[in-house]
């Protein structure tokens, strides 16, 4: 039989995938066969002909899982779904004999399968598939991912706790993640002697990396529905800073930061030119990720040909202002997809160097 881990999480944005992500990079060193389940999917994705939740196509094409694809996400929620369900037109039973059938075949092959939750642990309830109730149909112990700090996260903690506890799933451990890193053994001791009388383990996680929330340039060319034009060799590039180009060109190019998407109106020719042969020099190819020129105006004739020469990544549009731009892009959640190589990267080296997978796995060692 498999050993079997549930991750849960607190609330949205926590870092769930993220640790998913980690565990099974770290659990392929140590074992023979690796599986993933996202039993509930309320974000549907189509890959290789299969409809399945979008971290389940993202797992399979991170780990080469893509042949346990039918598997990995037996149940997909659509937005009608759960107004079907309440009008009896879906059936429940059915629901969760999909999720136990592809439960027994990936138990039939692995030595260990990670289990991910849906949002919050509450997500689910109508069609009686609940993180909780799942947890307890599979009869997998739970790690739950919070975000960092104190007092909130004591409270979610106890409130999450408790819908597991109704449904009888056993909370292993709780996972704090996103923790500043200047008050990280602060938080966890606080955190510790605050949940010293509770049946689980306090363990840290990954510190804040502001970096894994920021965005690639072909997550803003999604964003926008803006082609990318230029070296397209950066697409994966992540973005640092967002920056606009509203002062002198002077004053702009002594602010670069490393890897900023600057936003310039079409009709600045002098800054644009300038950025585009500043793109060419190596000392400030890592300050310059790319562009996006708003405006109505066209790119004077000149002005593009530079541009095009330099091959410096940009967007161009005439539908956005720059501070509608700006917005856009500050507001979007940037979430991981297979193709954010650099992102990847990141994640696998922080799960080397920070993440204690044998202190996690003897915490799930018996079920």
């Amino acid at each position: 039989m498999a050993k079997k881990i549930f991750i849960a999480a607190s609330g949205q944005n926590i870092g769930k995938t993220t640790v998913c992500i980690s565990l099974l990079h770290r659990a392929q060193q140590k074992y023979g066969r690796v599986g993933f389940m996202k039993p509930l999917g309320p974000k549907p994705a189509m890959l290789r002909g299969h409809s399945v939740d979008k971290d389940a196509a993202l797992i399979a094409q991170v780990f080469g899982l893509t042949k346990d694809l039918r598997y990995m996400s037996p149940v997909v929620v659509y937005p009608d779904t759960s107004r079907l369900a309440i009008d009896g037109k879906i059936s429940l039973p059915a629901l969760r004999e999909q999720i136990l059938d592809s439960f027994a075949e990936l138990e039939k092959q692995c030595d260990l399968i990670i289990i991910e939750g849906s949002g919050h642990p509450g997500v689910g309830t109508v069609l009686k598939l609940s993180n909780a109730q799942i947890a307890r149909m599979l009869d997998a112990p739970v790690l739950m991912v919070t975000g960092g700090g104190v007092g909130n996260v004591i409270d979610t903690i106890a409130m999450n706790t408790a819908l597991f506890k109704l449904e009888g799933a056993d909370v292993r451990a709780v996972l704090v993640n996103k923790i500043f890193a200047e008050k990280r053994e602060q938080t966890l001791d606080y955190l510790r002697r605050a949940l010293a009388d509770q049946p689980f383990s306090v363990i840290g996680g990954f510190d804040y990396k502001k970096v894994l929330a920021n965005p690639t340039l072909r997550r803003i060319s999604r964003l926008l529905d803006l082609p990318l034009h230029g070296n397209r060799r950066e697409v994966s590039r992540i973005i640092h800073h967002v920056q606009i180009g509203a002062a002198s060109t002077q004053r702009v190019t002594e602010m670069l930061r490393e890897s900023s998407l600057l936003l310039v109106t079409s009709s600045r020719d002098e800054l644009l030119v300038t950025l585009a042969n500043l793109y060419q020099m190596p000392e400030y190819r890592p300050l310059i990720s790319g562009l996006i020129i708003p405006g109505l105006s066209p790119v004077s004739t000149i002005t593009q040909r530079i541009i095009d020469r330099s091959n410096i990544p940009y967007l161009r549009t005439d539908h956005f202002s720059t501070a509608e731009l700006y917005r856009v892009i500050a507001e979007d959640v940037s979430k991981i997809t297979a193709e954010d190589t650099e992102k990847l990267d990141l994640i696998r080296s922080l799960a080397d160097e920070g993440l204690d997978f044998d202190a996690i796995d003897a915490l799930f060692a018996s079920t």
